[in-house]
């Protein structure tokens, strides 16, 4: 199975709605390593990382839960990181 790392930032309703914290618990329950963080222009931004099937299965759970609502991602391949454990959020 090919894992691959993502680099994306969402825009839309998506802070002050339990995006980075659903994305943490989605992630960790899909075998999904990375990190999220609130940006300062009220984006979010992630790095994720594992099978495409697990990304794609995150962002969907995303876009479905009835908080958030995700107007557009960018997003772009980056390198995978070997060495990585487990899912994180973080602060700005």
């Amino acid at each position: 199975m090919e894992m691959v790392r993502r680099h994306m930032i969402f825009t839309g309703r998506v802070q002050g709605v339990g995006f980075r914290y659903r994305a943490s618990y989605t992630a960790r329950s899909l075998g999904v390593t990375g990190w999220v963080r609130n940006n300062s222009d009220g984006s979010v931004e992630m790095e994720a990382q594992g099978s495409e099937a697990q990304i794609n299965k995150m962002l969907s759970m995303l876009n479905h839960d009835s908080y958030i609502s995700i107007d557009r991602t960018d997003m772009i391949d980056i390198p995978f990181k070997e060495d990585e454990k487990g899912f994180h959020v973080r602060g700005y």
